[in-house]
């Protein structure tokens, strides 16, 4: 079953592609947002719907969390491969290389990024506080036990506030990630919580930290999609 892709395309030719990954509430008006950012920036951007498998396009509310897990839990590594492999090649078919192919995910889709970076080749990769950093899920091994696979330059940001991705296991990953050879960055903003790119949901949403990770991640595929 394909995935149904939502894309965003830049007004002149694209410098490269980059692949939007969802959070447990769908495609949201914050997730179109984040493509059409891309898209501004100069890339062709798609995001494939993780829960189309459910027959309908589906987008909980932020206070709703009950329902994000549900949905969440259909979602698995083989299903999420699949969905992105049909992203990846759309941008092929447009005629992008996967080095000139990034991702940047969000959440659940944070997860789905780190995990697409060690499985394919591409020239760039953005996580945005991916759970699963010291202990598996959604069928994948930990982040600490998969970072050495990585196969693009991974770039993961994360709020000191997360309750539920503790710095200390950061500090962890970081340590892993310096003693293997591909690039890897991994920040920490100060006071943010997990979520703190989503502007519509004003309880977590950090401006400061929201802007200046933003900022990293256009600089990151900039200077790594080739």
């Amino acid at each position: 079953m394909t995935a149904p892709l939502t894309i965003r395309k830049p007004s002149g030719t694209p410098k490269g592609g980059v692949i939007v990954i969802m959070e447990a509430f769908g495609i949201t008006e914050h997730i179109i947002d984040v493509a059409e950012r891309a898209a501004e920036a100069g890339y062709l951007a798609v995001i494939p719907d993780l829960f189309h498998r459910k027959g309908e396009a589906l987008v909980v509310a932020y206070d709703d969390f009950p329902a994000a897990i549900e949905v969440m839990q259909t979602v698995t590594a083989e299903s999420a491969a699949s969905d992105v492999d049909d992203a990846v090649s759309y941008l092929v078919s447009e005629g992008l290389t996967l080095k000139q192919i990034g991702i940047v995910g969000f959440c659940m889709g944070g997860t789905v990024t780190f995990h697409t970076a060690v499985r394919l080749p591409l020239g760039a990769a953005v996580t945005f506080y991916g759970g699963g950093v010291a202990s598996g899920r959604m069928g994948y091994e930990s982040f600490i036990d998969e970072i050495g696979k990585l196969q693009a330059p991974w770039l993961g940001q994360f709020g000191e506030a997360d309750r539920g991705i503790p710095v200390a296991e950061l500090d962890e990953l970081r340590i892993v990630g310096g003693k293997v050879e591909k690039e890897i960055e991994i920040i920490v903003y100060p006071e943010a919580q997990h979520g703190f790119h989503r502007p519509g949901d004003s309880g977590v949403f950090h401006a400061e930290a929201s802007a200046a990770a933003w900022k990293r991640t256009i600089e990151w595929f900039d200077s790594h999609l080739v």
